[in-house]
């Protein structure tokens, strides 16, 4: 068996058997780089090496929890919480009930989906957002399975399909990888290769939210342990807000200037201090607090990048892509269904489509020129393959900045409460309106 199946295989069902992530993420890559030729002392290498590249994502992610729990420290979660809240009947009236949880999933689905475009904070926002609303949600009843796939499909739909923010990185990574590997394209033609994949992901959200997790679902009230809920807060005056606000605005042009999301935190931590919105004392226990509460995702991040770098160390990507097209012969239809399958191995390992397409688009060019497919065809497979592993790995940020939010208080598993979800009503639904995008672009 390839060696890429059994690594994905190994870490997917050890992390369905509730094994922790990172490690499931190793036991994968040791057992994938032994059955592909490598030795121990190989593998172990590889995966060393690797890890480097996940270091800058890790301190990315602690930076913007410091962010999120210095701007929680002013006070302003408190006043979208008190705002949600007048909405909720104390007598449980159902039409104000319905309301709210109206209210919360339409602000979480438009924060997620601003995220990523309008106001490019990735999942900075949902340590901020998610903890203090966690009691209303319970009060509601909401399944936070549903509240983890709209956050889900905001963290990916929108840089899929739109060229700005975050979309704009993956549509040039896209473009220049083609580029390289022989095939130029234009960038305007991705959002119209890439529609009807996203329309699948739209379908997926629309079941998870209407069908899968309607039904009410009841958590206990407990306290939450290690939560931005811990720090000590104050009622947020006009001052705050304002401060707040050119702060978020200071992250984000200091994002965009420097490509970077830790200059991006880090001004809008300076600029919350320097105008009096917190104070410098404090500097010490937010940097902690949101170390701490993103730490996760990091150390995720990190191994996923370990991963990755063992299976391409045993080159199995190459013989995996050949062997699935020889198969199918001169049969295109059947041929991008193998490549988009091959591509969801790959991508639920390493986790990131930004990281996935280097990879796969120097072996996917060449095999789908071959078999006679379209530019936009092409763009299709390759952006979808790779935006598979965004929408439902264990080791993707689009996946573990929900949970992170929403397991705060201990009641909501990363495997069975937001990836087997988003990969039953997103990756499945990614697999078949890609393949039928290729077809149709032909």
């Amino acid at each position: 068996m390839n060696a890429v199946i059994i690594a994905v295989l190994v870490m997917l069902i050890l992390s369905l058997l509730r094994v922790n992530v990172v490690f499931a993420l190793l036991i994968g890559a040791l057992a994938g780089g032994l059955s592909g030729g490598l030795s121990f002392t190989e593998t172990l290498t590889s995966y060393t090496d690797g890890l480097g590249a996940g270091a800058t994502i890790a301190l990315s992610y602690a930076m913007l929890g410091g962010f999120a729990v210095a701007i929680s420290r002013t006070g302003i979660p408190e006043l979208l919480v008190a705002g949600v809240l007048k909405l909720v009947n104390k007598e449980g009236e159902a039409t104000r009930e319905n309301l709210a949880k109206a209210l919360i999933i339409f602000a979480l689905f438009a924060m997620a989906i601003f995220s990523q475009n309008l106001i490019p904070i990735h999942i900075a926002f949902i340590p901020l957002l998610v903890p203090p609303i966690l009691h209303i949600l319970n009060e509601l009843r909401i399944d936070r399975r549903l509240i983890a796939s709209v956050l889900t499909f905001g963290l990916t739909a929108p840089y899929i399909l739109l060229p700005y923010g975050f979309g704009l990185i993956f549509h040039e990574i896209l473009a220049t990888q083609m580029e390289l590997a022989g095939m130029p394209i234009d960038m305007a033609d991705i959002p119209k290769a890439m529609a009807l994949p996203v329309a699948g992901l739209f379908l997926g959200l629309v079941v998870a939210v209407f069908i899968s997790y309607r039904k009410p679902r009841d958590y206990r009230t407990v306290e939450a342990a290690t939560t931005i809920e811990e720090t000590p807060k104050r009622t947020a005056s006009v001052k705050d807000i304002i401060v707040t606000v050119i702060a978020l605005i200071a992250a984000l042009f200091a994002q965009i200037q420097s490509d970077s999301m830790i200059i991006g935190a880090l001004a809008g931590i300076l600029i919350l201090y320097v105008f009096g919105a917190m104070k410098w004392k404090e500097a010490d226990d937010v940097l902690t607090a949101g170390m701490r509460m993103m730490a996760f995702i990091g150390f995720v991040m990190i191994s996923a990048n370990g991963f990755a770098s063992v299976i391409q160390a045993t080159g199995a990507i190459d013989s995996l892509v050949e062997n699935a097209a020889a198969i199918f012969g001169d049969n295109k239809g059947l041929a991008a269904l193998a490549m988009l399958i091959v591509g969801l191995f790959v991508t639920m390992g390493i986790g990131s489509s930004f990281s996935t397409i280097p990879i796969i688009a120097a072996i996917f060019v060449p095999l789908s020129v071959e078999f006679g497919f379209s530019t936009l065809a092409i763009i299709a497979l390759i952006g979808t393959a790779g935006a598979l592993g965004d929408a439902g790995s264990p080791a993707s940020d689009s996946t573990l900045g929900p949970t992170a939010g929403l397991n705060v208080d201990g009641q909501h598993n990363h495997i069975w409460d937001t990836v087997v979800p988003t990969f039953i009503h997103y990756n499945i639904p990614l697999v078949l309106f890609g393949w039928i995008a290729v077809m149709f672009l032909g």
